[in-house]
């Protein structure tokens, strides 16, 4: 898996015609992809509604004022405050799908915390990042579904990751 090409999806809710598809994709995509999954986090401070989110927006507030209540631990310089989620549980992954595009910072990492799957940021910034063989199972899981996949996605060209010592350079 390692030498596997890679391919960015740009996810933001804007650019579906309603923010629940973007939504129901994450779904489709934590329940796929949970055996290679290590966390799911989220950062629980300054949560707020997405524009674009019409349904479920009195559970998804509801559960923003929840978490909103929890004693906050003391935040360390330079330490974001993380929130976990167990996808295995089928209400916590409910939660998380709902709530990651609320937080400033979303992250789904691969098991061993190596690769970074799906991160929302600013929560207007959203991407996934799929090796081949995940990607694969994903698309085949929508379809399977009879749900369409984005034009981009299926155009989107998969880039080999660049060696550890080329990163952070100009290309």
């Amino acid at each position: 898996m390692a030498d596997e090409a890679v391919t960015t999806l740009h996810a933001e809710l804007s650019r579906f015609t309603r923010a629940e598809e973007g939504l129901a994709l994450l779904e489709v995509f934590l329940e796929v992809a949970e055996p290679r999954v290590g966390a799911a986090v989220l950062d629980p401070v300054g949560m707020r509604l997405p524009d674009e989110l019409t349904e479920d927006r009195a559970l998804v507030q509801g559960l923003i004022e929840g978490i909103e209540q929890e004693p906050r631990p003391k935040r360390r310089l330079l330490q974001v405050t993380e929130r976990a989620y167990d996808l295995s549980d089928e209400q916590a992954r409910w939660d998380y799908v709902r709530l990651a595009y609320c937080s400033n910072l979303a992250t789904v990492w691969s098991v061993g915390h190596r690769t970074t799957y799906f991160e929302v940021a600013d929560q207007s910034s959203a991407s996934y990042w799929l090796p081949d063989s995940l990607k694969a199972q994903y698309f085949e899981a929508l379809e399977a579904r009879g749900w369409a996949i984005p034009a981009d996605w299926l155009a989107a060209v998969a880039k080999r990751p660049k060696p550890w010592w080329r990163r952070g350079g100009a290309s």
